[in-house]
């Protein structure tokens, strides 16, 4: 009595059990979506660098397909048309900026001239280098007309969350200083870098070099700005 039956069916093996005894289905689902995480992200990854080397209208399914050793027909299931794959390489390279500016500023903890450097110096090294990223981040207007409306649609959401990523860390280590003086202090850092992808005058290092001397004086005035 309190045996199983000889007929019950086994649990799938790897699935962490629940304290009770019963399969975990959190563990079971997260199983399953890791080859097909593993899988989209390899699609991606070719359609990245074919668009990198390329351009995106030169990206063909069948070329990214051969790239990252699938079939054809699993990149239209995956993405369903060449406009999915393009969101999903959106998506993707914003995600992929703004962590890695997040990263670049958290490296440097409190020193604000350091991580100003760090992050102004990856975001134009990464345009300079990337077109993709060039184009999220301009607005870039011209060339494709298939990649680029993912990529500008989303300016504004990679701009704000850039200024975003800015406050957020100077907040944690100007608690001191005026809310509004230091998003404004953040706003002016990320425009300027901008403008300056746009229309760049000197080499990355020296115009990151200048902008971060900029970004500590708007930082600084802004801590010792009494807050209300």
């Amino acid at each position: 009595m309190g045996e199983f039956p000889n007929d019950s069916p086994e649990p799938p093996r790897g699935v962490p059990e629940s304290n009770d005894g019963s399969r975990s289905l959190r563990g079971a689902r997260r199983a399953e979506l890791e080859p097909s995480k593993r899988l989209r992200d390899a699609i991606v990854d070719a359609a990245r660098a074919q668009a990198i080397a390329t351009g995106w209208d030169g990206v063909r399914m069948g070329g990214v397909a051969q790239a990252a050793g699938v079939s054809r027909q699993t990149v239209y299931n995956e993405f369903g048309s060449k406009a999915g794959l393009a969101e999903a390489l959106a998506r993707r390279e914003v995600d992929r900026f703004v962590a890695e500016v997040r990263a670049a500023l958290a490296a440097h903890g409190p020193d604000v001239r350091a991580a100003a450097y760090a992050a102004i110096r990856h975001t134009l090294a990464a345009a300079a280098d990337n077109p993709l990223v060039k184009a999220i981040l301009t607005s870039a207007r011209g060339g494709s007309d298939e990649l680029l409306p993912y990529l500008t649609t989303r300016s504004e959401l990679v701009l704000a969350e850039s200024s975003a990523a800015l406050l957020e860390w100077a907040g944690q280590h100007l608690p001191e200083g005026d809310p509004a003086a230091l998003a404004f202090a953040a706003d002016t850092i990320v425009r300027l870098v901008v403008s300056h992808i746009v229309l760049p005058r000197t080499p990355v290092d020296e115009t990151a070099d200048h902008l971060s001397h900029l970004a500590l004086h708007l930082f600084h005035t802004a801590a010792t700005r009494p807050a209300g």
